[in-house]
């Protein structure tokens, strides 16, 4: 493809591919795991209740996160219904937008550097960057799940765009109204996962001024003083209702124990080396990895000796400083999940981009970042398949198609030398068709052992459709979506967990009605043999039963 077609009409049919993949198959999979569920949950208990201050989990309050993703999932239910897929709607979003900021970030570098260099044709860095963040492995598939850790993403990578964008202002009036803009996004950050929303725009100025080696212009100082104002405006339109309606239970949850125990601590018992988040940075960023170490290790903007007015170097420092300071923030957190350093992938998605446009116009691009693509796309699918059919594990016939993908991009980038910018597009498009394999052909099978839709559905159908579940699994918090209302909690507000036999036999009785469980396969023979004929398994995913407990004169 041409430098001129991808200026032209690149970026329009980029994203319209782009949006119709984020939202393709959204509501497939059934909610996963602990918070999927939870969070869906919550934002349907709030738009059932017209409730848009209290989150609340089966009527208990519940305080562990801010309003923005339950507010996004609310507005979804109340055009598209409750599903997974409006459950999901947001995050695939808000991926989108993450693209749509680094772009127009790009693209702002890339007229800048026009002007700087007096020629006509753009360089072509938004189309890449924005290209490298739609298909970087981490969004890709953050953006698919109901989580707050990709809508914070968001609200951060437009606060910073915004940010960037008034440094490449000339006149002080155009760059205030950008400024505006950022320190909106700070509040609306403070509403999409808390005190973060604040560190890391902060500590990414802050450290992009220090790579640059020159003090803030004025006129940012000055914005301190009114900006920052307005983004605690921006964030009081439920932090201040909610504490208004709580009071100290909701400052003593959220902030005492969700952000700073939750950091300082292994109160949730997430623990993890320092250097985690290194490692898994390296997964996250695929297929683009190579071009990551590339593009960083050439520009090195840590060691140019004095800052320019150049609108690439102010890039290579500002996307440093965008790396550099959540990936710090995060690795000396005592808790840490893989979800955390998301705020860290547009940075990377920008160090690929300039990287990728160096590469793709043959400027100084080295050849060793496609070849280790294209070498990697090459071993998977040569090993795929080798350890499908030994194992067992995967369907062998998905495994030879992702195989075909990634053996047919990683010979086409190998040998079209002179077609660049065809060689990344053919990496892009074969990890989405990747994805596409994935989601239809190897996901069904996990998932549905990792979920208790399908065991609730049967449930349902033998005519259970009623009765309460005593007796969840801790890993898995999908009852409280699809069981709504039926499971049993205690005092402390959480459901009640699995924990022995005699517990849910004993329960039934003291009720005089029949309870649901999820019972271990491991115990299930066991609690059969004392349940006796007031004991019924309904069915197992393969990895729980679903058992009913009737009252009676259980052994």
């Amino acid at each position: 493809m041409q430098l001129s077609t991808l200026a032209k009409r690149g970026p329009l049919i980029l994203f319209l591919t782009a949006t119709v993949f984020y939202l393709y198959g959204l509501g497939d999979l059934s909610l996963l795991g602990p918070d999927e569920p939870r969070y869906a949950q919550i934002a349907r208990e709030m738009f059932l209740n017209r409730d848009l201050i209290t989150p609340t989990l089966a009527g208990h309050p519940w305080f562990e996160k801010p309003a923005l993703l339950y507010w996004m999932m609310i507005a979804s239910y109340k055009l598209f219904g409750v599903s997974e897929w409006s459950a999901r709607l947001p995050a695939a979003v808000s991926g989108l937008l993450i693209a749509v900021a680094v772009f127009w970030v790009g693209r702002s570098v890339e007229k800048r550097m026009a002007g700087e260099l007096e020629q006509a044709q753009p360089s072509g860095l938004g189309f890449w960057s924005a290209l490298a963040a739609l298909t970087t492995l981490g969004i890709v598939v953050f953006s698919r799940a109901a989580s707050f850790d990709i809508v914070v993403t968001m609200t951060i990578s437009w606060a910073l765009s915004l940010f960037f964008i008034s440094e490449l202002q000339q006149a002080e009036k155009s760059a205030r109204r950008y400024l505006v803009g950022f320190y909106a996004f700070m509040g609306v950050s403070l509403l999409a996962k808390g005190l973060i929303g604040f560190v890391i725009p902060l500590g990414v100025v802050g450290a992009y001024f220090c790579f640059r080696r020159r003090l803030p212009r004025r006129s940012f100082c000055l914005s301190l003083f009114w900006g920052l104002p307005v983004a605690v405006l921006v964030a009081a339109v439920w932090y201040g209702p909610v504490i208004g309606r709580h009071g100290w239970p909701f400052v003593d949850q959220f902030f005492v124990q969700h952000q700073f125990a939750r950091y300082v601590s292994n109160k949730y018992r997430h623990p993890a080396p320092v250097y985690f988040y290194l490692l898994i940075l390296l997964p996250l960023a695929l297929p683009w990895t190579a071009f990551v170490i590339e593009g960083f290790w050439t520009n090195q903007p840590w060691r140019k000796p004095r800052a320019t007015s150049s609108a690439r170097d102010q890039l290579q420092a500002f996307a440093f400083a965008w790396l550099l300071v959540p990936l710090l923030f995060f690795s000396f957190s005592t808790s840490k999940l893989p979800g955390y350093i998301l705020p860290v992938l547009p940075a990377i998605a920008l160090i690929a981009g300039e990287s990728l446009t160096r590469f793709s116009l043959g400027s100084g691009g080295r050849r060793w970042p496609i070849k280790i693509t294209a070498g990697l796309c090459l071993a998977v699918a040569l090993i795929a398949p080798l350890y499908a059919w030994r194992t067992g594990m995967l369907p062998l016939q998905c495994v030879l198609l992702i195989a075909l993908l990634l053996g047919v991009a990683g010979g086409l980038a190998l040998l079209l030398t002179y077609r660049r910018a065809t060689s990344l597009l053919v990496i892009a498009g074969a990890t989405l068709g990747v994805v596409v394999v994935a989601l239809n052909c190897l996901a069904p099978k996990p998932v549905e052992q990792q979920t208790a839709k399908y065991l609730i559905q049967l449930a349902d159908a033998r005519g259970y459709s009623t009765n309460m579940i005593y007796g969840m699994q801790r890993a898995d918090r999908t009852p409280e979506f699809y069981a709504p209302n039926r499971v049993v909690y205690g005092a402390d507000g959480e459901p009640v967990m699995y924990e022995h036999l005699a517990q849910v036999i004993d329960e039934s009785k003291k009720r005089n009605t029949t309870l649901l469980a999820f019972v271990p396969l491991n115990e299930l023979d066991l609690l059969l043999r004392n349940g006796g004929a007031n004991t019924e398994q309904i069915g197992n995913n393969g990895r729980v039963a679903l058992v009913a407990v009737k009252a009676g004169q259980n052994k």
